[in-house]
């Protein structure tokens, strides 16, 4: 008897298929201690299912046993542990750009690919059993601000799905500042879309000078913002910042 698969490795529901001669008898496969009714059998072939008693991850003897109680030879198979996901090393990343990630779990060695919902898969070579990074590719299509997608790896199995994800974000985009201009300390309302998690508002003076604004979030369409000290006086700009990346540069006069 032979037992070959295309790695000679699988995990729990895999089909397995065990070649050789003589195998026409065939009532039972034994997968180390369990006794597995086999879903096939032909004289050169027996398939089975490996089963849910399978311990998480090893090596295993496999043999098959005829109606007159005859046991073949025993060959290895080795039993993959599916993967799992716990987190991530960002929250999100732009949907413009991607970016890189770090996603963390456990049973990562065997890695492939690691799928981000609708967004694609990207191939992965895990050296390490717990964290892979990766590229996360950028989502042109995407429509609304925010486009959550379920992050799993294909490493003898697949992660489950829903339990890791990360958001892909649009950059805000600022229509209106109110009032146009102010002085130290002035807040200022700032009207647009895309502000979610917005975390830097930027004002910028007319001599190209930057300063980071205290701010307060109102809703996904809406910011007030204080006017930073430091800044000359004269026609500048503010901007804000997500994890989208920067928003368009609105004018604000510094007085």
């Amino acid at each position: 008897m032979d037992t070959t698969t295309t790695t000679n490795q699988g995990k729990p529901g895999d089909t397995v298929q065990i070649n050789g001669t003589a195998l026409a008898t065939t009532t039972r496969v034994n997968f180390g201690s369990a006794s597995v009714t086999p879903t096939g059998v032909t004289a050169t072939q027996v398939t089975f299912v490996v089963p849910s008693t399978a311990p998480c991850s090893g090596q295993v003897s496999v043999s098959v046993t005829s109606s007159t109680g005859a046991i073949s030879n025993a060959l290895p198979f080795f039993v993959i542990a599916s993967p799992t996901t716990t987190g991530l090393s960002v929250t999100c990343v732009s949907a413009a750009t991607g970016g890189s990630v770090t996603l963390f779990g456990t049973n990562f060695l065997s890695g492939t690919q690691v799928g981000l919902g609708t967004v694609g898969n990207v191939a992965v070579t895990p050296t390490q059993p717990s964290q892979v990074t990766f590229t996360a590719p950028a989502n042109p299509g995407q429509v609304g601000t925010v486009s959550t997608q379920p992050v799993t790896i294909t490493a003898g199995g697949v992660s489950p799905s829903g339990t890791t994800l990360i958001d892909y974000c649009l950059a805000p985009a600022i229509t209106s500042v109110l009032p146009t201009s102010g002085t130290t300390g002035d807040q200022i309302t700032v009207n647009g879309t895309g502000f979610v998690g917005v975390d830097t508002v930027t004002f910028t003076d007319s001599a190209a000078a930057t300063a980071t604004a205290v701010f307060t979030p109102v809703s996904y369409t809406q910011l007030v913002a204080t006017v930073p000290g430091g800044l000359a006086t004269g026609a500048g700009s503010i901007t804000v910042h997500t994890c989208g990346g920067n928003s368009n540069a609105q004018t604000f006069t510094v007085t």
